[in-house]
């Protein structure tokens, strides 16, 4: 199954088409799909994965060109962890990640962006940007401590993005904020005992009284309204709009989970029976193609709500124009709405499936078990994001969340 909403041949901002990098991804699948239930098993996605993934460009999509990064596109993004999410929702979701903590340092100065990859091009970088932690200034920077969970992708991070608040600067764009930590100056706590997305591995990163210079801090309320520390105003990617970056990256997953629900139930119905009736082939009972038209549809409607938000952060980014508040409130409903029509998608095809879907040898009730836990990040919160997006179709603006 699959769907697309313009010219494949597009290549977004980058220099490799993206169907090619799409391509990329498609041919790894089977790989990462021989490793998903020990991904599931040993809550780790593995380093074959995820040296494949380097090898084919797929971790640096989002990296400056400068640094020998691709530096694509989010509709790039998105279709990449769709593609890999069908093989593995854990290794889909650390694709999105590890490329969206990239793009995050690309917009710290350029003596930040430097310290990352200057001398380790190849450096990848977790994070966790809600504020977890405290920063107090002294002489040259700060001294952070705190615990940051949960902290997807730092079994194979040399970096991390970690949110702080500082309490000296109460009212100000810098009460809070990210700063660029090597991981070796913190500790892993093995924390993430999870029913779903258990490979990502996202436990907890403890640090305490630990310096990070000033060029290392970046203020969120800044982000939030576009103003980056970069001084490379021409790359256009790192133009795009915060808070629906950090949706969207959320969402290329937990559509390849849908995807591959989809392409479960049309495999295997034509060779099952329907249990407790006369049905040799689910195929050829109308209650499985129902729901198989269903479940594909719903799968369609969360793609389409995606690509309208990636389409909208991509131009913005290209044309320059920051987005006003309204359009930034749509993109977070958009995101939203596909996470929880993707999992409505699953839920379909284990429903026709039957009790079977839940089997431990059935690749199903690992898909359902990822996208169940996926889908509600706080940032996805759909009930937030239609409040957020309701407000603002009557003019109420800035009254839920300052991320948006």
């Amino acid at each position: 199954m699959s769907i697309t909403t313009e010219d494949p041949r597009t290549t977004g901002t980058g220099r490799t088409p993206r169907a090619e990098l799409v391509e990329r991804a498609a041919a790894l699948r089977p790989l990462i799909a021989r490793n998903a239930d020990a991904t599931d098993r040993d809550r780790m996605v593995p380093a074959e994965n995820i040296d494949a993934l380097a090898q084919a460009g797929l971790l640096s999509l989002t990296q400056p060109a400068r640094y020998g990064g691709l530096q694509t596109d989010f509709r790039t993004l998105l279709e990449v962890g769709r593609e890999v999410g069908r093989a593995c929702g854990s290794t889909g979701w650390l694709t999105s990640l590890l490329n969206a903590n990239a793009w995050f340092v690309g917009l710290f100065p350029a003596q930040a962006q430097d310290d990352v990859w200057a001398g380790n091009p190849g450096a990848r970088v977790a994070g966790v940007i809600t504020p977890m932690g405290t920063a107090e200034v002294v002489e040259g920077g700060y001294r952070v401590s705190g615990r940051w969970a949960p902290a997807s992708g730092c079994a194979h991070a040399d970096w991390a993005i970690l949110g702080v608040k500082r309490p000296d600067a109460d009212g100000t764009a810098d009460a809070f904020g990210i700063v660029l930590v090597p991981m070796r100056e913190l500790d892993v706590e093995d924390t993430w005992f999870v029913t779903g997305m258990r490979g990502t591995a996202s436990n907890t990163l403890t640090g305490n009284d630990f310096f990070v210079p000033a060029h290392r801090f970046h203020s969120v309320p800044d982000a939030v309204e576009g103003r980056y520390a970069t001084p490379f105003a021409d790359e256009a990617l790192y133009r795009a709009p915060f808070v629906p970056v950090t949706a969207l990256v959320l969402t290329g997953p937990q559509l390849g989970l849908a995807t591959a629900a989809v392409d479960i139930l049309l495999d295997r119905a034509p060779q099952r029976g329907l249990t407790l009736t006369n049905y040799d082939s689910q195929a050829q009972a109308p209650t499985i193609q129902l729901a198989a038209a269903k479940a594909a549809s719903t799968a369609d409607s969360a793609y389409l709500h995606a690509f309208r938000a990636a389409s909208d952060i991509d131009e913005a980014a290209g044309t320059g124009v920051f987005p006003a508040y309204d359009a930034r409130a749509r993109v977070r409903m958009d995101t939203g709405r596909a996470a929880v029509l993707a999992r409505e998608a699953v839920g379909i095809v284990c429903s026709a499936q039957g009790a079977s879907s839940f089997g431990e040898s059935n690749p199903l009730q690992r898909i359902w078990r990822d996208i169940e836990a996926g889908s509600r990040h706080a940032v996805l919160n759909p009930d937030v994001a239609a409040e957020i997006y309701g407000k603002s179709l009557f003019g109420i603006r800035g009254t839920v969340s300052a991320l948006v």
